[in-house]
């Protein structure tokens, strides 16, 4: 079984990351999206927060698992047994920084496949800090988060 690793902070989750999702599951048996804790980026969503609003994105696909991660993404591949690493592309920024953490997580284990995934041209403009932009000024968001994150913000009557 072939399965790979998405991490990100996805603080929200969106539009952007499901199709580099759903392009990861036409590539791979299992796709584990790890939610990464990291204190140096102020989050607006809690870790159990994102985690719970990605579930239930895929609560219907037994293929897709959210974990929350701290530490170095080559530990967590070792832990998970694979090599494969997904990253979403969205342009020559994301490329250039994306570029330089493969070549520095390389150094630190050589088995790592960093796998590129260029977004849709109808998605470019969509981000986590659009997202968070857009809740902050109270101007809608809902076309750029999947469904299932919409309600569960809905549901929670938490920035909407």
């Amino acid at each position: 079984m072939k399965k790979c690793v998405f991490a990100g902070t996805f603080d929200p989750f969106t539009v952007g990351h499901e199709d580099t999702v759903r392009k990861s599951l036409a590539l791979f048996d299992e796709v584990l999206i790890a939610v990464a804790k990291n204190a140096g980026k102020r989050c607006l969503f809690s870790e159990t927060e994102r985690a719970e609003m990605i579930q239930s994105v895929y609560a219907e696909e037994p293929r897709v698992r959210v974990t929350v991660w701290e530490g170095a993404i080559v530990d967590l591949l070792e832990r998970e047994e694979t090599p494969f690493y997904v990253r979403g592309i969205r342009n020559t920024v994301d490329f250039e920084y994306e570029n330089a953490d493969f070549f520095a997580s390389r150094k630190l284990s050589a088995d790592l496949i960093e796998i590129y995934l260029p977004s849709e041209q109808s998605l470019l403009h969509v981000s986590s800090t659009l997202v968070k932009n857009s809740i902050a000024f109270g101007k809608p968001y809902r076309e750029y988060v999947p469904d299932a994150v919409y309600d569960y913000l809905t549901k929670r009557k938490k920035h909407v």
